[in-house]
């Protein structure tokens, strides 16, 4: 689904709200007044609060799937260096997005939500789809080994990378990095877990 730069401006707002307030504390008019529009407006773009919630996971999830299916297409990378582009972007979408993933843990975890957490699952299903078909295609051509968990697979990528940017401080902390600014430590973290998972990814 595509969104218009207003619906876009609404979602932004609504995942900020969300993830400093949770689902719950949250209202439509408090959504409304931050981002400078009418109730109506929601309203009309999204009908109610639990499908504004669904369409902020559509947005944020629905990319990598659409990512997956657009390096299918290209013949000029190996079925790996494919995989390698996807880590580096997942490790530096969650890093850009931690609000969204904030979010998302928080709703898996509390369960209050069943239809959200339906849609989740659905979009989950639908990436592991996508993933599957990247590994079949290696597969083929002999780069990668038969028996792949695609679901275990993806649960060490977003695995990894939510724990360690849950746990940053203490990352920073037990390696000695306090000397570092923000944005050299978040350098140095990306290319670490990118270097990480991959060596990983290879093994298995």
């Amino acid at each position: 689904m595509s969104f218009t730069d207003k619906q876009i401006q609404i979602l932004e707002v609504a995942e900020k709200l969300f993830a400093n307030k949770g689902f719950d504390g949250t209202s439509i008019r408090d959504i409304a007044a931050e981002a400078g529009v009418n109730v109506a407006m929601i309203s009309y773009y999204f009908k109610s609060k639990e499908n504004l919630m669904q369409s902020i996971f559509e947005k944020s999830m629905g990319s990598f799937r659409l990512r997956v299916e657009s390096l299918l297409k290209d013949d000029s990378l190996s079925s790996f260096q494919k995989m390698e582009i996807l880590i580096d972007e997942k490790i530096e979408g969650i890093m850009e997005r931690q609000r969204f993933y904030k979010i998302m843990i928080c709703e898996q975890v509390t369960n209050k939500n069943p239809i959200i957490i339906e849609f989740v699952n659905e979009m989950k299903k639908k990436n592991a789809e996508a993933v599957n078909k990247l590994i079949r295609e290696g597969q083929k051509k002999g780069e990668y080994k038969k028996g792949i968990d695609v679901i275990l697979l993806l649960s060490t990528l977003f695995g990894t990378i939510s724990q360690t940017l849950i746990n940053k401080e203490q990352y920073r902390e037990i390696n000695r990095l306090q000397s570092l600014s923000e944005d050299e430590f978040e350098a140095g973290l990306k290319k670490q877990m990118g270097t990480y998972i991959k060596i990983i990814f290879k093994a298995i």
